[in-house]
């Protein structure tokens, strides 16, 4: 049974940085291609990043693009997000996204980010 734990959500101030982690089972998580998105509180599903199986290739959407950065550790079965100059509007329950076959197939309960004065 696949599993997907998000971990490292928490307050943080404007400016300041986060790193989330996604540990997975159940799976191969070195021939997946894993995601982050992200839901803001009365908003609707933003997809945040992705990076290919073999982590040859990463993609971010523009409100992220300089700030974020996914990496995975395919030995620990882990993905990461590293958040720096974080803003308001990245307030939201972040999700770890398997990007499977047939399309996003499994997800992760969710870490929440709160980026507050």
């Amino acid at each position: 049974q696949v599993h997907l734990v998000e971990s490292g959500g928490g307050l943080a101030q404007p400016g300041g940085s986060l790193r989330l982690s996604c540990a997975a089972s159940g799976f191969t998580f070195s021939t997946y291609t894993m995601t982050w998105a992200r839901q803001a509180p009365g908003k609707g599903l933003e997809w945040v990043c992705g990076i290919y199986s073999d982590g040859s290739k990463t993609y971010y959407a523009d409100s992220v693009k300089g700030r974020f950065t996914i990496s995975r550790d395919d030995a620990k079965s882990t993905l990461y997000l590293q958040m720096n100059n974080l803003k308001h509007e990245d307030t939201a329950l972040y999700y770890c996204v398997r990007d499977g076959a047939y399309g996003y197939d499994s997800w992760g309960k969710g870490t929440l980010v709160t980026v507050s004065s």
